[in-house]
């Protein structure tokens, strides 16, 4: 492992128990989102930072907004990483407001979606964006009623602000599905696992390399292919690297965050921990993008997945826990 690459892998251990004991009582893994937005910037958290940011979100939102629900650290984490925070706040505020006047629903997926429109998009494209990825939703609902939900509207979103065209893209991600769905077991998580492909397929993915990818992480035990970890399958069979490698890379991130404070068998599940691997690994081989081998779409979509996928566990942990207390 180069020395470089072990330094990032420290940074983020580091990151994670400073936001860690800032904020103890902030739901876990979307603390680590943070620590991983931090370390992927090359810099150390700064919990105060992130804390004079959430006091702003609470300052310009109401008491039940969703901006103070989960969601609200990562958001926090992202403003404080802003060159123009207030600005962004306003913006991604107005977006939600925008969004939530065409039936999307608040919530946490929708604060996220919100202010990845806000962010890589001028006002004068914010209606045009917010009805593409309405289309893009309303595209994925009609083909699966039953799998298209909130947490959708995050990828949604990022379909929104591509350049891909809705009638293709509606099209290709049910070829996809079609293709996919026989070898997983989780539905939604194909679904998400196609939203990947299609916003990086200009790199070449394919079902193909999708399916030997899975095979090369089964052959060293590691499973790659679970609900929360199928879409990072997706970004890792987007990079042009030998898929030897890829796994190698992944596997050995793994035991090194495995052995650091915080990172242990009863802090963070596997699932969880592969996916922050993955998601290290991936960065690294996008910096590549400065010598044209990724497109900047990829690198850009990264960041945006990484959250995703995040939400999604830190949204499924709340709600278990609240539906834990409320039967206790």
């Amino acid at each position: 492992m180069k020395e470089q690459y072990l330094a990032r892998l420290e940074l983020f251990a580091e990151n994670a128990q400073r936001i860690k004991k800032e904020f103890p009582w902030q739901n876990a893994q979307v603390n680590r989102l943070a620590a991983l937005l931090y370390t992927v910037e090359n810099k150390t958290a700064d919990p105060e930072a992130i804390r004079a940011h959430h006091a702003l979100i609470k300052e310009n939102t109401r008491m039940f907004s969703s901006f103070r629900g989960t969601s609200a650290i990562s958001i926090a984490t992202l403003l404080s990483l802003s060159a123009k925070p207030e600005q962004q706040l306003a913006e991604t505020l107005a977006v939600y407001e925008l969004m939530k006047e065409i039936k999307f629903r608040a919530s946490d997926y929708l604060v996220i979606a919100a202010y990845q429109i806000a962010a890589h998009t001028t006002s004068e494209q914010y209606i045009r964006v917010i009805e593409r990825t309405k289309a893009f939703f309303d595209g994925m609902r009609a083909k699966h009623p039953f799998l298209t939900g909130q947490d959708d509207y995050i990828f949604a979103a990022m379909l929104g602000i591509s350049n891909i065209g809705i009638e293709h893209g509606v099209e290709r991600l049910e070829q996809l599905y079609v293709a996919l769905k026989p070898e997983f077991f989780s539905g939604n998580s194909v679904q998400a696992l196609t939203q990947v492909m299609l916003l990086g397929e200009e790199d070449g993915g394919s079902a193909e390399r999708v399916l030997s990818l899975r095979e090369s992480f089964r052959a060293q035990d590691i499973r790659m292919d679970k609900e929360y970890t199928l879409p990072s399958l997706g970004i890792l069979s987007l990079l042009p690297y030998e898929q030897k490698e890829l796994v190698s890379d992944v596997s050995e991130t793994y035991e090194v965050l495995r052995t650091r404070k915080g990172f242990g068998n009863w802090s963070i599940n596997k699932q969880e921990l592969l996916l922050l691997s993955a998601a290290l690994v991936s960065y690294t081989y996008v910096d590549d993008v400065k010598s044209g081998i990724i497109t900047s779409a990829l690198s850009t979509s990264l960041t945006n997945i990484i959250i995703a996928q995040q939400t999604a566990i830190a949204v499924a942990a709340a709600s278990a826990a609240a539906a834990s207390s409320a039967s206790n």
